[in-house]
């Protein structure tokens, strides 16, 4: 394993996790402030809009394309090539999201329409949803350009920048929820405009640290760049299938706008708790080794592109399951200790409780597609994972349609959960199919070992954990001391179950990807 790769994803890991810590303060406070009613409802609803068209199209299409060609011209090009090539994608991008960005505020009520159905026109979910809408539209132009600068540090190795700028949004949000909303008439518009100003600020912090690297001078809007016609050549299929999450979620968003008001704001939480481990680890992993295998496609290296995939296959696995189980077992502790608070009471923890369960079913497939995808992009194939979207995609609205008349909300998100577990099954088949991976010997040792630790995890906590009832009707004081004296002997339990078995961790560390050292991993 190459300690390079290794001290990479631990940076991304630890500056999400401040992250992700910051944003769990802000998620109390908004829960503490605005409950789960029409307010946080229409803010959810116009926020998920700017934000999903970044991720289908900034750090989805654009990104996944972008580094592979980037990384080519690293290892091929001259600097001024470079500099070409880097100046005319800032022009040409920016261009693109001004346009989209006018148009957005523009037609702000007819996609707020076509986007929540179930929100009525006149009411004050419908009206808040298109002020919102139309103040945070803007937030897509400099949180784009964010991912596009992130892009070339990753490249270049200086992930801690990007992975530590969400951390700005999470710290503006918190002092607009807490010092800003009060002296609003609607208290919710303070969170718009948090968007917005922190949008410009971390657009700014990226920048300053992209500038030594002297790869940006101008902005040009060359089009004939062959970088730049490769690009978009490569984004045009991947705008569809690197971005399947965020259509499934916004599928989601148009049932849930059709059942009882709070539907929205009880997957919007439940989503933000099954996110702490697939944006830590999964999306950490992911982001790390689409250069590497960027790379390694560039100098013909097969052997090095699958272990590296191998790799993170097993980290992913070692760290999703648990998660999976600890968040499905003790879905409603969880939420009841971080979230009931002020407006957000026992029956939005109940209802919250029902749709993180289910959604906890879809960590693993989450965190795999991330990894799987990677594989492809790497090698700038994006018709796989574009006809395998399209499965998935159409997976979800037939789920949607079977589960939400039994389950409601929660069967919106066990829909979700299924559909990710089609999208990786077919993406893993295909990559082991083209003979992109070859995994290591040993991985029926390696997953049982990992099942039967896990297993333990799930009885210890099944055992352990009280009624959700119970949590509901103590103070926070005693939530708190619980929840912590189930989460450290549960990670004690997982690990030392893990040695037991005689699995090591430290063998995922070792430097060097030589197949011995997998086997030994899985074999020890």
């Amino acid at each position: 394993m190459s300690k390079d790769l290794v001290k990479s994803t631990s940076t991304v890991v630890s500056m999400t996790m401040i992250s992700r810590i910051a944003g769990f303060i802000r998620d109390f406070i908004m829960a503490q402030m605005f409950g789960a009613g029409v307010a946080l409802d229409a803010f959810s609803i116009a926020f998920k809009i700017p934000n999903m068209i970044r991720q289908l199209f900034a750090e989805g299409s654009f990104s996944q394309a972008f580094v592979p060609v980037l990384a080519e011209y690293q290892k091929q090009a001259t600097q001024s090539e470079m500099q070409r090539f880097i100046n005319s994608m800032a022009g040409i991008l920016g261009s693109i999201l001004l346009l989209v960005t006018i148009l957005g505020v523009i037609f702000a009520p007819w996609i707020i329409k076509l986007v929540a159905p179930g929100f009525t026109v006149g009411t004050p979910s419908f009206d808040w949803a298109v002020v919102i809408l139309r103040i945070t539209f803007p937030y897509l132009v400099f949180i784009s350009l964010t991912a596009f600068a992130g892009a070339i540090l990753n490249t270049y190795s200086r992930f801690w920048v990007a992975a530590f700028v969400p951390t700005l949004l999470n710290i503006f949000m918190i002092v607009a929820s807490v010092w800003l909303a009060p002296r609003f008439h609607i208290p919710i518009y303070a969170l718009a405009w948090s968007v917005l100003v922190a949008g410009v600020f971390q657009l700014w912090f990226l920048w300053y640290f992209l500038k030594p690297l002297n790869l940006f001078t101008h902005l040009s809007f060359n089009f004939h760049n062959t970088g730049v016609k490769k690009v978009f050549k490569l984004m045009l299929p991947a705008l569809f299938g690197v971005s399947v999450s965020q259509i499934n979620i916004l599928l989601d968003t148009i049932f849930a706008s059709f059942l009882t008001v709070g539907s929205v704001s009880w997957l919007y939480y439940s989503d933000r708790l099954m996110d702490v481990p697939l944006g830590i680890f999964g999306v950490a992993i992911a982001t790390v080794i689409l250069p590497q295998l960027s790379r390694s496609h560039a100098t013909h290296s097969e052997n090095h592109f699958s272990e590296i995939l191998d790799w993170a296959l097993r980290c992913v696995l070692l760290v999703g399951l648990p998660a999976a189980v600890i968040l499905a077992i003790m879905s409603g502790p969880l939420l009841s200790t971080l979230f009931q608070h002020g407006y957000f009471n026992g029956s939005a923890v109940l209802m919250t409780s029902k749709s993180l369960t289910a959604f906890a079913l879809g960590i693993v497939p989450f965190m795999l597609i991330k990894v799987l995808a990677a594989g492809f992009y790497a090698k700038q194939d994006m018709r796989t994972p574009v006809w395998i979207g399209v499965i998935a995609v159409l997976f979800n609205i037939i789920f949607n349609f079977t589960f939400i008349w039994s389950l409601a909300h929660a069967g919106i998100a066990l829909s979700t959960s299924l559909a990710a577990v089609f999208n990786a099954t077919f993406l893993y088949y295909f990559l082991r199919r083209s003979k992109m991976y070859n995994p290591c010997k040993g991985w029926m040792v390696f997953a049982c070992r990992l099942l039967f630790v896990n297993a333990l995890l799930a009885i210890f906590l099944w055992l352990s954990v009280n009624s959700i009832e119970a949590w509901i009707s103590h103070l926070i004081l005693w939530r708190s001391m619980h929840l912590l004296m189930l989460l450290f002997p549960a990670v004690v339990i997982y690990f030392v179950g893990l040695w037991l078995v005689g699995m090591r961790l430290d063998s995922v560390l070792i430097p060097g990807y030589q197949a011995a050292s997998c086997i030994q991993f899985f074999s020890k």
